[in-house]
């Protein structure tokens, strides 16, 4: 790449990062969008990991973005699945109780999500969820029938070919390396090549705060990774699961329990757990960075979160050593799962952004500094919700670009 000029400069081609950048060159036609990416693809972290489901947004605190954007992305995202004829796969999801004080937590869930304006959510009753669900073990289940599966890497791949159709450039194999900035333009200075831009778009994902660190910015939290393991049915057993079952999440814990999760081609997953990453692209195990980790533990936040989750910590890295134990947990949601019916499968790694008192930060997290928008939180739901959090992204560019 030969240094180059444009208006905008998008850091990070995952989801959010493409949605952004396919909707900010509709809406600046005749203003050069240019998004750099330091993988040899689009959606090679993240945004190609995840569990390939379409929430309908049941969790989120009515008003946050995750809930607004939520509701809103799954009916946008199907429409965008449909105009370009990206299978959707409607197979619904149960969220099972056993407990009084589960299905207390089901009653708040189902209040929570008709807020939040998810559509057609019901409490099933244990006769009902056995005819959903047969193999599942549940007293009462709150059912969602707009839950649903998508391969996002197609997404993300529509989602670049829009942009580029649309007159916007990308560069892959191009990483932020560092930027200078003097009277209103910056250059950004790349392992490709420099590029002069008036305005930055961070959506760098799991090195989101570094980039802003870089453009001189305290986003005041940092990116914990933490990995998620999966492993998969065996064929043979796959018909246990129909469609997306999920247990009654605790409030007490950081992140949801293990869950079966059916994939668009056929095969039905079960996870993740979630263990500290000693790489912010650490997929597996063995996977280390020195810089990465000592970021990790060089951050108070993160011995605060450590002291208050200590024993869902050992727990979870207890789960991720031994089969017996994953089996274990997925037997509460359905009794004949086996450990020899377990087969390991693929991994994941969240972008948790937490802040200095180690509190997990739980809305997506979009701030604005001179010259930049960053995208300093978002995970899940934001698969699910990229075409608005592109659009709102969007929408701010557009009023910067206009004012200038």
């Amino acid at each position: 790449m030969d240094d180059l000029k444009t208006d905008v400069l998008i850091v990070g081609g995952g989801l959010v990062g493409l949605a952004t950048a396919m909707q900010l060159q509709q809406m600046q036609p005749r203003k050069k969008v240019t998004l750099i990416e330091k993988d040899h693809k689009v959606a090679a972290q993240q945004s190609g990991h995840n569990s390939g489901v379409l929430h309908a947004g049941i969790y989120y605190e009515p008003g946050s973005l995750k809930a607004r954007f939520c509701v809103e992305g799954n009916r946008a995202l199907a429409e965008f699945c449909e105009r370009f004829e990206i299978p959707v796969i409607r197979c619904g999801k149960v969220i099972v109780a056993n407990t009084d004080q589960e299905i207390a937590r089901l009653e708040t869930l189902t209040t929570r999500g008709t807020e939040n304006g998810v559509p057609d959510l019901r409490i099933l009753s244990n006769e009902e969820l056995a005819e959903i669900e047969p193999h599942v073990k549940g007293n009462k289940a709150l059912y969602a029938p707009h839950s649903a599966l998508v391969d996002y890497k197609k997404v993300a791949e529509k989602y670049a070919a829009v942009f580029q159709n649309a007159g916007g450039v990308m560069h892959l194999n191009t990483k932020f390396e560092s930027v200078t900035s003097t009277e209103g333009r910056h250059r950004v200075v790349t392992n490709a090549g420099e590029i002069d831009t008036q305005l930055i778009i961070n959506c760098a994902g799991l090195h989101c705060d570094v980039i802003a660190r870089k453009m001189g910015v305290d986003p005041k939290l940092r990116i914990i990774p933490f990995r998620g393991e999966y492993y998969q049915l065996i064929e043979s057993r796959r018909s246990l699961v129909n469609g997306l079952i999920y247990p009654v999440p605790d409030p007490s814990l950081p992140f949801l329990d293990v869950h079966l999760t059916p994939t668009v081609d056929g095969a039905v997953d079960a996870g993740p757990n979630a263990v500290l990453a000693t790489k912010r692209e650490g997929y597996r195990r063995s996977d280390f960075s020195w810089a990465d980790f000592g970021s990790t533990i060089s951050y108070p936040g993160f011995w605060f979160l450590a002291a208050r989750n200590l024993g869902a910590g050992i727990s979870e890295i207890n789960r991720s050593l031994r089969i017996s134990v994953f089996a274990k947990s997925l037997q509460r949601l359905v009794p004949e799962i086996r450990k020899e019916d377990l087969v390991p499968g693929h991994t994941g790694v969240r972008a948790q952004a937490v802040d200095s008192r180690g509190n997990l930060v739980d809305d997506f997290r979009i701030e604005e500094s001179p010259g930049a928008i960053h995208v300093l939180n978002a995970p899940s739901p934001a698969a699910t919700s990229s075409l608005m959090i592109g659009k709102h992204v969007a929408n701010k560019a557009d009023l910067r670009i206009n004012a200038d």
